[in-house]
């Protein structure tokens, strides 16, 4: 095939999608946005073609009970390393093929289904089932398409019956009497989720555009107007709201879990803590949360286009009912950085920033860098020995407010280094003269620790400004903005990779994270995952520089301090015990499992495993430690102003009481002020 960086034009592969053209051309607005800025662009070949036909079956077919083997071969044979050649001749054609096949596979699917629904399940048949931890072949025949989804039926049956008790001889008491209404309520949802496909043409087109766009690297991607707006709240602190907050059960429904007395849906008055949610509305799209992805749902709920939603509650078993709520802009005390001052034998202070957030849309200049600095002030004014910043689950955000962070604790002097598409290297210096804080600080990372985190932390680990602690980070050094794909367009967007960051020794995190000075395990560190696993992740390199700046310590006592650490991590009870349940979920998650035998007895055994392991991971042995954490006196002080917030203050200063992570934290600062 011919190399080049010309458009790939694709159409959507949904069902009733009218106009492929209007698709080839998003798609060819996408490349050559990306051809132009994307720092390391890629030619439109056989290697895209192949990862594009690839990923657009699996969305399509993850489960391998939708195309047929003969199918998938022969589209195979025809596709796969043929998309450029048609590319080139502008010819979209396959997606008809495509989504016809789709289309048909479907029905017959949905036939399948409702024919079992009237039919009685045998569950004495001897059978087992094997899980496959990684994607597999597609293997359905013709002639196995029944008998492949009766077993699918019977096994989510046996789960949902074992999943409703801890007591096997009263599940296998009442098995028969409960077999009807799980299998009916197992059908009627394939049914929805079937219904929703057939129905559901954007959401597939918007898969498609995200497709190609993440063969160039994993953080570049295709937003809607909708998933933009989502995206971009996610990094703000503030943001239209339903002023509620959900949470998953144990049976997988959305149930509300928290509702903010200041915010729309507790002033409907019909809206309670515990209601679960059956559906969502935005009057244009209804989305039944039984057949929907959680991904769809929240972009629903979140996105600032969508100013009035609909909700169809139930409660308790009741009948369910609709309640109608206008958004309004709150504050998202999740995404909010906060702090408290905590007192072992030393008090220090402490700092929890959930993301770089920032005003990206309004200017106002106001982020996470002058929320910190704020909280610091006001810590110093409670004369702290230290302070500490947590970033874990910190997934990045603002680059530019990660600068400012930056800026706010070292002196002066270089920072970071840049560099673009063209290879134009770039020295980021602190933005600002002085500091704000001169003491001592100890940074908790984890894996979920992403981006601006990372470059945050790379920062003050390079001039032993702050000691590490934690798990490694996730390994992403690379910075995106969010561009329309032509201006003054308002519902397409590239969320497009430009530069890669550098440390300033040269070296890079990049696809390696950023690695603690004291290696402290974190509970599912080896479930998160890496930016290495992304296929398309761009690789680690360094840079030949020669950049001089002044580290505010000497390497032997963060070395000296970190020794001492991590003999206390090695004796501690907690720590060894995150370490013994990491081994336990490894052997479940990240290891093959062997065929289970299609009884209730044999997922009954299956599931007691999985839950007595997440019981014991809740009940870890959170020792009453000799934390006493307590407000800022100014932070205090505005909870007499805004009593409202009482209680959700609360929840944030009981959860550090017994963090064994801070209590590590505190203990090196006290190494750090003794041996100074």
């Amino acid at each position: 095939m011919n190399k080049t960086t010309f458009v790939f034009l694709f159409s959507t592969f949904t069902l009733f999608a009218q106009n492929s053209d209007a698709t080839c051309e998003i798609l060819f607005k996408i490349n050559k946005l990306i051809q132009q800025e994307h720092y390391s662009p890629k030619p439109v070949n056989d290697s895209l073609s192949a990862y594009v036909f690839d990923n657009i079956m699996d969305e399509l077919d993850p489960s391998r009970n939708i195309f047929l083997k003969t199918q998938y071969d022969a589209l195979s044979y025809k596709y796969r390393l043929n998309l450029d050649d048609l590319i080139l001749k502008k010819d979209c054609s396959f997606i008809t093929e495509i989504k016809s096949i789709y289309k048909d596979d479907l029905l017959r699917n949905k036939l399948i289904l409702e024919k079992l629904n009237k039919e009685t399940i045998d569950f004495n048949k001897i059978d087992t089932i094997r899980f496959k931890q990684k994607k597999f072949n597609f293997y359905l025949k013709a002639n196995e398409v029944e008998k492949a989804w009766s077993k699918k039926i019977r096994f989510e049956v046996l789960s949902d019956i074992a999943g409703k008790s801890k007591n096997l001889d009263s599940l296998k008491t009442n098995f028969n009497s409960m077999v009807l209404k799980s299998k009916t309520g197992t059908i009627d949802t394939e049914l929805c989720k079937i219904n929703a496909s057939l129905s559901n043409d954007k959401s597939f087109e918007d898969a498609v555009f995200d497709i190609f766009c993440g063969y160039f690297d994993p953080h570049t991607n295709y937003f809607s107007n909708d998933t933009k707006s989502s995206f971009v709240g996610t990094l703000s602190k503030e943001h239209l709201s339903l002023g509620l907050n959900v949470s998953l059960n144990d049976k997988n429904e959305i149930i509300i879990s928290e509702i903010d007395p200041n915010g729309p849906a507790f002033k409907t008055g019909k809206v309670k803590k515990g209601d679960q949610i059956l559906s969502v509305s935005n009057q244009k799209e209804t989305l039944k949360v039984s057949c929907s992805s959680l991904e769809s749902i929240s972009n629903l709920l979140t996105s600032d286009s969508n100013k009035n939603i609909t909700l169809t509650l139930k409660r308790n078993s009741g009948k369910p009912f609709d309640v109608f709520i206008e958004k309004q802009l709150l504050k998202d005390a999740d995404n909010t950085v906060y702090s408290f001052v905590v007192e072992k034998d030393i008090k220090v202070g402490y700092i929890k920033i959930p993301s770089f957030y920032s005003d990206f849309e309004g200017g106002s200049g106001k982020g996470c860098a002058q929320d910190v600095a704020k909280e610091t002030i006001k810590l110093m004014k409670d004369n702290i020995k230290g302070l500490v910043i947590d970033l874990t689950d910190n997934g990045g955000g603002s680059m530019e407010e990660a600068v400012k962070l930056a800026g706010l604790f070292i002196d002066n002097g270089p920072i970071s280094i840049i560099v673009d598409n063209k290879k134009r290297m770039a020295v980021i210096n602190d933005p600002f003269k002085g500091v704000i804080y001169k003491g001592p600080i100890v940074l908790i990372i984890n894996g979920n620790s992403a981006s601006a985190s990372e470059f945050f932390a790379a920062i003050l680990q390079d001039y032993n400004r702050a000691l590490l602690i934690g798990s490694t980070s996730l390994g992403k050094a690379t910075m995106q903005t969010i561009a329309p794909l032509e201006k003054n367009d308002d519902q397409h967007f590239v969320k497009v990779t430009l530069n890669k960051f550098y440390r300033i020794s040269g070296k890079s995190h990049q696809a390696i994270g950023v690695i603690p000075d004291v290696q402290i395990p974190t509970i599912y560190q080896d479930v998160f995952q890496k930016e290495s696993a992304f296929p398309t992740a761009l690789k680690n390199d360094s840079l030949d520089t020669h950049i001089q700046y002044r580290t505010y310590v000497k390497n032997s006592l963060i070395e000296e301090l970190a020794q001492k650490s991590s003999k206390r991590v090695t004796e501690d009870s907690y720590f060894n015990s995150v370490k013994a349940s990491n081994t336990k979920i490894d052997s479940i998650i990240n290891k093959p499992k062997l065929e289970i035998p299609m009884t209730l007895e044999a997922v009954f055994e299956d599931q007691t495993k999985i839950s007595n392991l997440a019981e014991e991971i809740n009940k870890f042995d959170n020792k009453e430690l000799s934390l006493n954490v307590t407000n800022s006196e100014y932070n205090e002080s505005l909870l007499t102003i805004y009593p409202s917030q009482k209680e959700y203050n609360q929840i944030q200063l009981d959860a550090l009481k017994s963090n064994h992570y801070l209590d590590e934290a505190i203990s090196i600062i006290e190494d750090f002020k003794a041996m100074k």
